[in-house]
């Protein structure tokens, strides 16, 4: 997870060098970052269903190796676009695929013993990768100095999840042989009629997923551009500034699964954070605040709900469905990243 986080992020503390030394507009680096959704609209549901079919041990490691060829690619295309793109649309066909695995793994090993403190745990690794590559132009700063060699640290990280991978194949065998740990009954063929299956709360947390991570990650990729253009701070500052998110979730993710595991009102608690990201945007664009303050808000919202949801999704699935259930709300997830960051960019050229 922390390489997969660390190899998506790694374009946005890049957008300035990109333009100065490449040429590129925010429509180009929008088009970096939108076409990592673009194959998961269908991709990352079918993924779902893979890992239901195959399992999870073989399944993750195939999407662990796309990802690593895709930084592979992205950061020896010669800085031309569609080579760049094209690296980028295959380390999509492969992370979150990756991500709906290492979802299910932990729906599956931790069901029934503290579920959202595991998820959070998960997610705070996940956000050290993000919060590693917004802080890169700070502990990696002579890198900056070209495009490229920030993109071959992105692929190094790769090949650490590849590895990581190899190491909980091997992890869950042990288990298997040695503590009985129960196998997961795999589905005999692809059946897309379960996608009609799942109940009303489910597609409430689907809706839940794709408005709330339409709100946070496409501001993610200009935000550092934003900071300085706008509120003039240096590009180290900004990325620090965005980097409070990861922070935030980093600390808190697993105390909010931790306190959910104990209290529940998993609605209300959801709710709350949802309430908390409203007036973010409004006072970083119209007024003088701190903006310690706006990202503050948006990071405790950021660790509060994923802690959250996504183990909401491990109790009221069965787990045989439980690949194809995080496969479909990716999917949707996705619709809304791809359309949000190409939208973005252009707004951003022709306003």
């Amino acid at each position: 997870m922390f390489g997969n986080y660390y190899i998506y992020d790694s374009i946005s503390p890049l957008a300035d060098v990109l333009t100065k030394q490449l040429g590129f507009n925010d429509s180009d680096i929008g088009l970096l970052v939108g076409i990592y959704s673009v194959p998961n609209i269908f991709m990352v549901l079918i993924g779902g269903m893979i890992i239901d079919r195959f399992g999870t041990r073989s399944s993750t490691f195939v999407f662990a190796l796309l990802c690593m060829i895709g930084a592979f690619i992205t950061a020896f295309s010669g800085g031309v676009l569609f080579i760049m793109a094209l690296g980028r649309l295959i380390f999509g066909l492969g992370a979150e695929s990756m991500i709906v695995g290492i979802t299910t793994v932990i729906g599956r090993w931790f069901k029934g013993k503290q579920l959202s403190f595991a998820f959070g745990l998960n997610l705070t690794i996940a956000r050290l990768g993000s919060f590693t590559a917004f802080n890169s132009p700070t502990w990696a700063r002579s890198f900056y100095d070209n495009w490229q060699a920030p993109l071959i640290i992105a692929v190094l990280f790769g090949v650490l999840s590849v590895a990581s991978i190899v190491i909980y194949w091997g992890m869950d065998v042990y288990a298997e042989k040695s503590y009985s740990f129960h196998r997961v009954p795999k589905q005999d063929k692809f059946n897309f009629k379960e996608l009609l299956s799942f109940n009303t709360s489910f597609w409430y947390i689907v809706l839940l997923c794709v408005t709330f991570y339409s709100a946070i990650f496409p501001f993610e990729t200009f935000a550092v551009k934003f900071f300085i253009e706008v509120h003039h701070t240096t590009r180290a500052h900004g990325g620090f500034l965005l980097s409070m998110i990861k922070i935030f979730a980093m600390v808190f993710s697993p105390l909010f699964g931790l306190l959910s595991d104990y209290i529940g009102h998993r609605s209300l608690l959801m709710m709350f954070g949802s309430f908390l990201l409203l007036p973010v945007y409004l006072m970083m664009a119209y007024t003088d605040v701190n903006l310690y303050i706006p990202m503050a808000m948006m990071g405790i919202s950021f660790s509060l709900i994923p802690a959250i949801m996504w183990p909401s999704v491990a109790i009221i699935i069965d787990e045989v469905k439980l690949g194809t259930a995080y496969g479909l709300m990716s999917m949707v997830q996705n619709i809304g990243l791809a359309g949000f960051n190409f939208l973005i960019g252009w707004t951003n050229d022709y306003s």
